[in-house]
């Protein structure tokens, strides 16, 4: 079976302002909601938005950022996944 953009979802998404990480839960058809780390989303130095590129290595800023935000995605992961 072939990747059908169509049914890739994206559930809940939040940004890293300063350092333009991504973090998404996502979900494929009908499948488990997944959490996705990157890409990121710089912004132009003349305003706008580059092109995203992968996460990459995280930097101090980024697991700050990721530990102040963790339990909100941690709850909105627990309300999306079927326990098994």
């Amino acid at each position: 079976m072939a990747f059908d953009p169509d049914k890739d979802k994206v559930l809940k998404a939040w940004k890293c302002e300063e350092t333009g990480l991504i973090v998404s839960i996502n979900q494929y058809d009908k499948g488990q909601p997944k959490l996705q780390i990157g890409p990121r989303i710089l912004n132009k130095k003349e305003g706008g938005q580059r092109t995203p590129v992968k996460a990459g290595r995280l930097t101090m800023e980024d697991i700050m950022w990721l530990y102040d935000n963790i339990d909100e995605i941690k709850d909105e992961m627990a309300a999306r996944v079927n326990p098994e």
